[in-house]
């Protein structure tokens, strides 16, 4: 299992796990983060947009051009920032430090 910590806009701890080759998206969703990733995982639009902690960052694999053009489209973009559905989990991930960005707004919740 591959272990994962989100931190709230609210600056909360929310530890969760899951098995290589989950999306972050689907492990976030599950922990209850705010994340709504309307398109679905096809990065079309930019829902599921997280901060990655520094020292992760760089250790993940880099976004793609596509990627990069949706976070364009995100509120309260950071220079560590990824959109959670186009990171799949590995082992190498274990202990993954992600922040939910205040900006962050899931529709279906309101």
């Amino acid at each position: 299992m591959v272990k994962v910590e989100f931190i709230t806009p609210r600056g909360e701890r929310v530890a969760a796990q899951a098995k290589a080759g989950v999306r972050l998206l689907e492990v976030a969703q599950g922990a209850g983060m705010p994340l709504e990733g309307t398109c679905e995982g096809q990065m079309a639009c930019s829902t599921c947009h997280v901060i990655i902690a520094p020292d992760w960052f760089k250790r993940l694999p880099a976004a793609s051009a596509d990627e990069e053009d949706m976070l364009d489209l995100a509120a309260g973009v950071a220079a560590t920032s990824r959109l959670a559905c186009q990171i799949s989990l590995t082992e190498d991930m274990d202990g993954l430090l992600v922040k939910i960005p205040g900006e962050s707004r899931d529709m279906q919740r309101g």
